[in-house]
């Protein structure tokens, strides 16, 4: 087996005959007379087992020695399995390292079979401490990393002041928050400012898009289901709702929620309980619920495309992200932000804007917003020829002509249609710019191009 063992006794007869017992069942046994050089040891091979005789001192049989020397074990690793090594007589010693956390104790002279039995449960002990300990830790920055909210400039207008304002007042609370706004606007980056000031932010922040989860697999992706529960579940699978216990959900582009996946929601958020698909058991859930959508929830209830009841699970208080082009100077403060941010990406130090390119900025009315307004910068920032970015600079978004004057020949899904295969001439299928220019996510823009065969 894979493990160090350490044997700690000031018998050299019992440290010989415990190396030649132990060195065929494990990669390394090492042997001390001496405590002296016991935390050297431990600092330079990784033990995973130590046998600690209970005495060292000639005379000395109170068992003090090897209780403190268990205590130094435990303080330098408390994954270490320390058992502990007696004499009949000592076997209430014995029983109290039991009670200060030794694994178990051996009497001399020991049985082979029952040594060789207690080691190998306490190696296991270790390992499994150890990768308890190093799956927390994999845990727990895992939702730091999932949670932590962008490094980015939100804006200081009145209008994202307005905004923040809100965010201050409701992020405390666990009241359910629907974000509404343009595409582009940063909806997300609000919810988690929200999850950011919330009294869940140690927990993770998990995001969703909803548009992106097809109907067939909307159950198991919220979720969950079990091994076998259908043809392709080779494995069980935890669900979204349940990955977020304790934390933030996130439904982004909730207005295109179908109906069917709607009242399967809603029930999961009226119950706050879960059952995965193929079990029975129901699973609570605990999750500070944050929505947001592009669309006019209203007027989709008004035609039947969304539930008036799931409206008001989702949305006790409501928050509006104004578009860009209503921030006035959180233009040139989100520019300046993009272009530091890209010019250390891509090794171009000291651009700056000129004022006619400041103007052109600001002039501009921003159709896809913030995301509109990044992607600008960077690719400004890529095709740079000097320090300076004037006007020249920034090649702003004009609708498609072809597009604009056949409007009114074509239903919903062809002008869906063609402005998708537009964009993807236009950015000569970069799918990332196409999907930044629609406004969409890349699943959603692959799910469409799929639908319509382009």
């Amino acid at each position: 087996m894979k493990a160090n063992i350490l044997i700690l006794d000031d018998n050299k007869s019992v440290l010989t005959a415990l190396e030649l017992l132990l060195q065929k069942d494990y990669e390394n046994v090492i042997c001390l007379n001496s405590p002296n050089n016991l935390l050297g040891t431990l600092q330079i091979h990784h033990i995973n087992v130590v046998l600690l005789d209970m005495n060292f001192k000639a005379g000395v049989n109170t068992g003090n020695e090897g209780i403190y020397w268990l205590h130094e074990i435990h303080k330098y690793d408390p994954n270490i399995s320390v058992i502990m090594i007696t004499a009949y007589g000592d076997i209430e010693l014995a029983v109290k390292a039991l009670k200060e956390g030794a694994f178990d104790f051996i009497l001399k002279p020991w049985e082979n079979h029952k040594l060789l039995s207690t080691i190998h449960g306490a190696v296991l002990l270790s390992k499994t401490k150890a990768e308890s300990a190093s799956l927390r830790r994999t845990t727990q920055n895992l939702k730091q990393h999932i949670s932590q909210p962008a490094k980015i400039a939100i804006g200081r207008s009145e209008a994202m002041e307005e905004v923040m304002d809100m965010v201050r007042k409701v992020a405390t609370t666990d009241a359910n928050i629907l974000i509404t706004g343009e595409n582009g606007t940063g909806k997300e980056l609000i919810a988690r400012e929200i999850h950011s000031q919330s009294r869940r932010n140690q927990e993770v922040f998990l995001s969703i898009d909803m548009g992106a989860i097809s109907e067939t697999l909307f159950e198991s992706e919220l979720f969950g289901h079990t091994k076998g529960s259908f043809t392709d579940a080779k494995d069980e699978r935890i669900g979204k709702f349940e990955t977020a216990h304790k934390g933030s959900l996130f439904l982004d582009e909730i207005g295109n929620l179908p109906l069917a996946m709607q009242a399967k929601l809603l029930t999961a958020l009226q119950n706050r309980t879960i059952t995965k698909i193929g079990s029975s058991e129901i699973v609570p859930i605990d999750i500070r619920l944050i929505s947001a959508t592009n669309k006019n929830l209203d007027d989709m209830i008004a035609s039947d495309l969304f539930r008036e009841d799931l409206m008001y699970r989702i949305n006790t208080i409501t928050i509006e992200v104004p578009p860009l082009r209503q921030r006035g100077n959180d233009i040139l403060l989100l520019a300046d932000f993009y272009l530091k941010k890209y010019a250390a990406k891509y090794e171009k130090y000291g651009l700056k804007l000129n004022q006619k390119a400041s103007q052109k900025l600001l002039s501009y009315h921003w159709p896809g917003n913030v995301r509109e307004l990044q992607h600008s910068m960077e690719k400004a920032v890529i095709l740079a020829d000097s320090t300076v970015l004037d006007e020249n600079s920034f090649t702003l978004y004009n609708r498609p002509q072809n597009l604009s004057n056949s409007i009114s020949d074509l239903s919903l899904k062809a002008m869906e249609r063609e402005m998708i295969r537009t964009h993807i001439t236009n950015e000569n299928r970069n799918m990332s710019a196409v999907a930044d220019k629609l406004g969409i996510t890349r699943q959603t823009l692959y799910n469409k191009i799929k639908k319509y065969g382009l």
